[in-house]
Formats: C-alpha cells, structure tokens, sequence
C-alpha cells in the first residue's frame, strides 16, 4: 500500500510540476485558473531560487521507506517520471536555471494572455468631438 502511495505522490508530483509551467495556458481559456496557477508558479520558482525541498519528495521518499523500498527500480513511474522530478546531475546553477525558465515561460504566457485580453475589453478611446459639454 505505502509503494502504490509512494507512485500517487509521484505523480501528483509531476503534474503539479507541469502544472507550475506550463498552467498559465490553461488560463487562456479559464482565466480563473490564474488564481491557482500564479501561486503555485511563485512556489515553484521559490523551490528553485532558494535550493529547497519541496515538501513531496520527503513524503514520498517516506512512504517508499514504509513501503520497504531503498531505491527506485522498475515500473513506469520511477523509470520515467523519477529521473525527471530528481535528476541525478541537479545543480545549484541547474535549479537556478529551472527557476528562470518557470519565470520566462509564465511571464510571455501571462504577457500573451493580458495583451489578448485587452485587445477584448479596451475599444477605441472616446471621440472627444463627441463629448457633451
């Protein structure tokens, strides 16, 4: 039970990571979800910048202790998933790039969406010839 928990955390991992850069798309045709997205997109650019943890992987790295497990090995998700959350040859410059590229991505999306979005709402300014007195 703790190795099948262990591979959900996992997975929730990535797709929060994914989520973090690439979820500003996801606010081109929802833009609510700019009120999910903007903080866990500063949460992941925080882990990077200042070399944390996120609080995952120790819980995950737990349940995988319960579970009996040492290692990664075998299955899909600690053969293809794993290496992407922990990779083997993660830097301090490595992180720090990470955490610009998560910045980049998110301000041209968020760029994009504002320019569309004003494009929509913002008309032509007022003919001041047409003004009452």
């Amino acid at each position: 039970m703790y190795g099948l928990l262990a591979d959900l955390v996992v997975g929730l991992h990535f797709i929060f990571v994914l989520f973090v850069v690439l979820g500003g798309l996801l606010v081109l045709r929802r833009p609510k979800v700019a009120y999910l997205h903007l903080p866990a997109a500063a949460w992941g650019a925080a882990i990077e910048f200042a070399g944390w943890i996120c609080p995952l992987t120790p819980l995950e790295k737990w349940l995988r202790s319960q579970a009996g497990s040492t290692g990664y090995s075998g299955g899909f998700v600690e053969h293809y998933i794993l290496p992407v959350l922990y990779p083997s040859a993660l830097t301090r410059e490595i992180q720090l790039l990470l955490g610009c590229i998560v910045i980049a991505i998110n301000l041209a999306i968020y760029g994009y969406v504002l320019r569309r979005k004003g494009k929509v709402v913002i008309s032509r300014p007022p003919d001041p010839s047409r003004s009452l007195p």
